[in-house]
């Protein structure tokens, strides 16, 4: 198995990972449960009710997505098969690099 830098040593340009994503969306008051239109949407409602899980990080989108077609026959996945996102992330990359702030 190859160590962190070997591996990044693998790579051409930075190093990246796929984090995938899936989203159990909860109903709304009148019943109607909103999905992901297509495969680049991505939104979820926490305080709503909606439940975000990770479920892995993978060395490429296609392990990704190969890991969205096993989850789809599982109990659960099997009632919002749609409702997967793959966030591709770089390495050693910084976010919220200028902080944040909270709604009072």
């Amino acid at each position: 198995m190859l160590g962190s830098a070997d591996w990044r040593r693998t790579v051409s340009g930075p190093a990246k990972v796929y984090l995938l994503w899936h989203v159990h969306h909860q109903a709304e008051e009148d019943g109607a449960i909103r999905h992901f239109a297509n495969s680049d949407d991505f939104w979820s409602d926490e305080e709503a009710g909606d439940d975000v899980k990770h479920l892995g990080t993978y060395s490429s989108r296609e392990a990704a997505q190969k890991r969205i077609e096993r989850a789809r026959r599982l109990p659960g996945f099997t009632d919002e098969p749609n409702c997967f996102s793959i966030e591709e992330a770089v390495i050693d990359e910084d976010q919220w690099t200028e902080g944040y702030v909270t709604d009072p």
